[in-house]
This record gives C-alpha cells, sequence and structure tokens, in this order.
C-alpha cells in the first residue's frame, strides 16, 4: 500500500525557516514527478512547487518563488521543501503528494495526511 507522511512542520517567527520532508513507502519515486501543496483555513488548497523525475526541472507557485526550495532523493523515496523567509501568510498545512507522471502537471496522485506550519511572533 503506498503511504507518505510528511514532518518537519512547527511553528516559526516570521522570517524563519522550515524545511519539511516526505518519505515515501509503496512506490518507486524514479517513475513519478511529485510535488508540494497547501491549504489555510477558509482558503483552496495551492499547489506550492513540482520536482520532474530526474530533478531537472522545477516549478513553482508565484506566492513562494524565491523563498521555498523543493528537491528530491529518489533513493531515499524521500522529496523535501526548504522554505525560507516565511511570513505569516504561509501558515497552513502543508501536504506532499506524488504526480501521475513523470512531468508536472499539478495534480495530486497519492496524498500525505498534512504537517502544520505556522508563522507567528
Amino acid at each position: 500500500q503506498v503511504q507518505l507522511l510528511e514532518s518537519g512542520g512547527g511553528l516559526v517567527q516570521p522570517g524563519g525557516s522550515l524545511n519539511l520532508s516526505c518519505a515515501a513507502s509503496g512506490l518507486n519515486l524514479d517513475y513519478y514527478a511529485i510535488s508540494w501543496f497547501r491549504q489555510a483555513p477558509g482558503r483552496e488548497r495551492e499547489g506550492l512547487s513540482c520536482i520532474d523525475t530526474s530533478g531537472g526541472v522545477t516549478e513553482y507557485a508565484d506566492s513562494v518563488k524565491g523563498r521555498f526550495t523543493i528537491s528530491r532523493d529518489n533513493a531515499k523515496s524521500a522529496w523535501y521543501l526548504q522554505m525560507n523567509n516565511l511570513n505569516p501568510e504561509d501558515t497552513a498545512v502543508s501536504y506532499c503528494a506524488t504526480e501521475p507522471f513523470y512531468r508536472c502537471s499539478g495534480t495530486g496522485d497519492y496524498w500525505g495526511q498534512g504537517t502544520q506550519v505556522t508563522v507567528s511572533s
């Protein structure tokens, strides 16, 4: 059974950083682009970033471009989101997900259960 588990969320002050991790089991990451999403209270789920199977192509939402960096380690069945210069508007539950193709499509297939990111002074 495919299972994704996020970790690394927490409480940080504005301007701080967090590094989110996602560990996958039950699938070979060599065949899937992978993504990060988030959902804040009262808002729609937002796609944050995606990286293709080789790691050579990445995509970022305008709201996080220049602040967040996505990476992957297929050998460890894991992917990461380094979040810098966080502000209170980044407060949300963050989700990792696989995508159904080797290229990024912005569509989640398998999902983790989420990790809370809170930015507050």
